[in-house]
Formats: structure tokens, C-alpha cells, sequence
């Protein structure tokens, strides 16, 4: 177990994409998604648990979510749950987490990770960690985990490596999400992998490159760098929220930084972003309709069929679409639309009542 290992939990996320089943009261990572028994926030911080002393793993959550992630994660102390007063992406996210854990140990190797994707075969995902931290020990480098490609899949980000004997590659290009010709031409110049979203770097690394790429987001955190691990810590990061743009860690420093490193890995993946994604790494029937729900189904294929188990759904005549029964909103749409469920969302803030169905 490595002691100077830290692992930073984003837990922030609006999972706007899997409404209605995913509301801003109770967001996707803190669901049971996979009928497991644990929600992905839970799962996430079961896989990272023997990597690092227990009192190592944080939690950036909304602080409307705090009680939540309290109950979700009890063994986390009051010290490692970090919450933040309104969104403002990831940028500012990891700063946060990076500043109190560089006042914990200046050397740390700080594992940053979204708290709701899906990874399959664990033991060869934590190798992987633990070889990039080995990486990451010299304080100069930002390496990201890249997945090697199977399909030429539009909704994910792709990394373009510069080609060499080692096993960590230098990174050349981010894409992100791009057309299917695009995508067919990277998975065929085999130089492309995945953007999984999980960052390794020495905490000096990352300060070093908030200082040169994001300089005036570092003036802001500069500031209240005293107060941070203090009493006066959550007020100090309610006036820094305030002042700061919301930006991606890899708009912001990712993109732009001449030392960012991609270690390819072959652990199963998956970010669960959208139905069609869940639906992809769902049990199935033999028309390939995932269903978990009381249901009749008939003429039906590819399908996602869910809900309560005091309510049967009868569902016939559909190819490709989402029918659900989720608390106060049904849903009957095309699964794949990803980009629809945002505009269902933004939709019922025009409506006097929306609200109550977010």
C-alpha cells in the first residue's frame, strides 16, 4: 500500500444524461445503475479502497449532496469530503482537492477519478494505477489512462500518442467526440486511444501547470491557500467558486500542457454517459432488449424497458427506444438521442412546475 497514493472522488456530476431516472436531487453516481447493490459512487471507491490508506481517498461533492455522500460513503472523515457551493466543472474541482492535498503531503501522487464509470476485470485497472503513479513520481509529468479503442465510437473523447518503445506515450492530440468517418480513421491509424477521464500526476506537477495554464483560476485558490484545512475553509472556497469560470481540467491544462503523458490500458471500460451506453453493457433477451421492470413486451428490439416493480409496463411495437417509469415521469423515446435528454431537461425549466420533475 502506498502511502504517499491520494485519490480524489468527483462525485459532482448532474447526470442530465439518464433522466428521468438521474435527478438533481439524487444524480446518476449515486444509483444502484447496474443492479448491483452499490451505486456507482460506492463501487468507484471500493476499487480504489486497497491502493491507499482509507484516510487518502477524497470526495469533491455538490454540497447539495453532502448529506448523501455522507451516507453513501460513512467511512470517509469530515476532512476527506470536499464539497463545492455550485458547478463550475472539473478545473475547479481538482484544484480544490489538489491544494488541500498538497497541504497534507508536498509529494503526494494524487489519482484523480470520476465517480460513476463502469470498470470490469479490476485487478488489471489497479495494476494500471499503480504503474502510472510509479510514472508520476518525479513531480513532471500529467499522465492521463487511455483505452484501447474496439469500435470507432463517436461518444467519447480520443487521444492521438506519439509512437515509441515506451509503454508511456506522449500525447500529441485531444479530439473530442468526433464524427464516425473521423473516428473510423483513428481506430485505423492505431495511435489513438480512449480519453477514459482519469488523471495520475504528482501534486507539484499539476500546481506547476495550474500556475502556467490557468493563472488566473491559481491567483483566485492562491488566496485562500491559508484557509484551506481550516475552520474558514468552506467559506473561503464559497468566495473562490464565485469568482472563478467554469472550465474542463482538459480545455484548461490538458490540451495545452507540453508534459501530458497517455498510459494505454486494456482494463473494460466505460463511461456510462448516456441509455444507449447502459444498454450496451446490459443483460439482454433474446431481441437484445434490456429490461429491468414488470413488463409485457412484444415486437420489441433494442430496447431499454425500466421501471418499478409496482408498475407493469406493456410495451410493443418499438426498436431502439428508452421506455421507463421513474417516481413522477414516464418517458417513451429513441435510447441513442443522448443530445435529447439535455434539451428534455432544459425544457422543463420553462414550465411553472418544472421543477418538480428535475
Amino acid at each position: 500500500m502506498n502511502n504517499n497514493l491520494f485519490v480524489v472522488l468527483m462525485t459532482g456530476g448532474a447526470g442530465t444524461r439518464f433522466w428521468p431516472y438521474s435527478r438533481n436531487t439524487y444524480p446518476k453516481q449515486y444509483l444502484d445503475v447496474l443492479g448491483t447493490g452499490k451505486s456507482l459512487l460506492q463501487s468507484t471507491y471500493d476499487r480504489f479502497s486497497s491502493l491507499c490508506p482509507a484516510e487518502n481517498i477524497f470526495a469533491v461533492a455538490n454540497q447539495d449532496h453532502e448529506d448523501l455522500t455522507r451516507e453513501q460513503l460513512p467511512s470517509l472523515n469530515t476532512n476527506q469530503l470536499l464539497t463545492e457551493p455550485m458547478r463550475r466543472n472539473t478545473a475547479p474541482c481538482i484544484a480544490y482537492a489538489c491544494y488541500r492535498i498538497a497541504k497534507i503531503n508536498p509529494q503526494a501522487i494524487v489519482v484523480i477519478s470520476p465517480a460513476d464509470h463502469l470498470i470490469l476485470n479490476e485487478n488489471d485497472f489497479r495494476q494500471t494505477v499503480l504503474k502510472a503513479a510509479d510514472f508520476a513520481r518525479e513531480q513532471n509529468k500529467l499522465i492521463t489512462l487511455g483505452i484501447k479503442p474496439t469500435r470507432p465510437e463517436t461518444g467519447y473523447g480520443y487521444i492521438q500518442y506519439i509512437e515509441s518503445k515506451n509503454q508511456l506515450k506522449k500525447v500529441k492530440t485531444f479530439t473530442e467526440k468526433p464524427e464516425l468517418s473521423l473516428a473510423k480513421k483513428f481506430i485505423d491509424s492505431g495511435d489513438f486511444v480512449w480519453n477514459s477521464g482519469l488523471f495520475i500526476w504528482g501534486v507539484q506537477a499539476f500546481l506547476k501547470a495550474f500556475h502556467k495554464y490557468l493563472p488566473e483560476m491559481e491567483e483566485v485558490f492562491d488566496d485562500i491557500r491559508e484557509k484551506i484545512g481550516t475552520p474558514q475553509e468552506r467559506e473561503a472556497i464559497q468566495t473562490a467558486y464565485a469568482q472563478v469560470k467554469s472550465i474542463s481540467i482538459d480545455y484548461g491544462i490538458m490540451e495545452k500542457a507540453d508534459n501530458v503523458y497517455v498510459l494505454p490500458s486494456e482494463f473494460a471500460w466505460n463511461d456510462l454517459g448516456s441509455w444507449a451506453s447502459l444498454h450496451e453493457i446490459s443483460a439482454k433477451d433474446q431481441n437484445n432488449n434490456s429490461v429491468a421492470a414488470d413488463a409485457l413486451i412484444y415486437d420489441t428490439r433494442n430496447s431499454i424497458i425500466k421501471g418499478p416493480k409496482d408498475k407493469l409496463l406493456v410495451v410493443q411495437g418499438l426498436n431502439g427506444y428508452l421506455v421507463g417509469a421513474f417516481d413522477n415521469v414516464v418517458i417513451v423515446c429513441e435510447k441513442d438521442k443522448e443530445d435529447l435528454f439535455r434539451r428534455f431537461v432544459n425544457d422543463l425549466k420553462a414550465k411553472p412546475n418544472g421543477a418538480e420533475y428535475q
